[in-house]
């Protein structure tokens, strides 16, 4: 199977970036809204200073928490999944399954399409547990890292990954598969740009 997600659809908005105590206030997440035919995907909501921090910008494109159909969570760590609950009819995915209401349908990530444009990877490093969204569209693909990268600038040893060889590996894959990464607390990069691994 190849890495790339084989659809070119989809599309994107940050709705907010995020932070971390080194370059804010506190720490936000990076939440990402995913479109791809009638599939409304939120990437990572977690802490923000307001929640009106994702609904606003979800406002703007005219979209309401109702609307969105999927949540994917990178990994399990409350600063990127605070918010899961404001989109209470959505899908929610994570590394091992999918949940629904009080339906819980075991499935492995890796490989695992949302559509022909969005793709899940297993991209364990920052924990055991990540994932990254691939979304193929017009302009190449993009890959929604949660904290495999909290910010374009690394950090290069992430101080809670509990293995280096590990994360390295999966950086490399997704920059292999990918042109733009959207990091867990940063602005999106391109993945020409000389970034850690």
């Amino acid at each position: 199977m190849t890495e790339k997600p084989l659809g070119t659809s989809a599309r994107y908005t940050v709705l907010t970036t995020g932070y971390t105590l080194s370059t804010g206030p506190g720490v936000a997440a990076t939440v990402s809204y995913v479109r791809d035919g009638d599939r409304h995907v939120i990437v990572d909501p977690g802490m923000v200073a307001h929640r009106d921090r994702i609904l606003g910008p979800l406002a703007e494109l005219g979209l309401g928490p109702d609307d969105i159909t999927d949540v994917v969570l990178s990994h399990h760590h409350p600063d990127n999944t605070m918010n899961v609950g404001l989109f209470g009819r959505a899908r929610v995915h994570d590394h091992k399954a999918e949940y629904l209401d009080d339906q819980w349908t075991d499935r492995d990530a890796e490989g695992h399409e949302l559509t022909g444009s969005l793709r899940l990877i297993r991209t364990p490093g920052h924990s055991a547990e990540d994932i990254t969204l691939l979304a193929g569209t017009a302009d190449g693909v993009v890959a929604f890292v949660g904290d495999l990268w909290w910010r374009p600038d690394g950090p290069a040893d992430d101080p809670v990954a509990p293995d280096r060889d590990t994360l390295r590996t999966s950086r490399l894959r997704v920059m292999a598969a990918s042109d733009v990464i959207v990091p867990g607390h940063g602005e999106p990069f391109a993945t020409v740009e000389r970034v850690p691994v």
